[in-house]
């Protein structure tokens, strides 16, 4: 128990003298997590993608298209023409 104690004192130690920027910052915690929590993803479109070939890839077969389609209908004008570089949100497998 001494030792971990010596341990923790050392840890102390070395981090007052971190500059903050060093130290852990967990302020922003939830908000980088939140489209983690139901499970929601970002993918970025590559030259060639397709909405099935997308779903195929996060649910196992091209029948999820439409959901990945209807998270997005802000960001895809034609569903068959989707951009390279474009951020999708791909939710959670049903």
């Amino acid at each position: 128990m001494g030792h971990d104690t010596d341990q923790r004192e050392e840890v102390r130690r070395q981090a007052a003298g971190m500059s903050p920027a060093s130290k852990a910052d967990f302020t922003d915690t939830a908000s980088h997590a939140s489209g983690a929590v139901d499970g929601t993803r970002i993918y970025e479109v590559a030259a060639g993608d397709d909405l099935q070939g997308i779903a195929r890839r996060f649910y196992g077969n091209a029948d999820g298209w439409r959901r990945i389609l209807d998270e997005n209908r802000d960001l895809i004008a034609d569903p068959g023409r989707l951009v390279a570089g474009q951020m999708l949100k791909i939710p959670a497998k049903p």
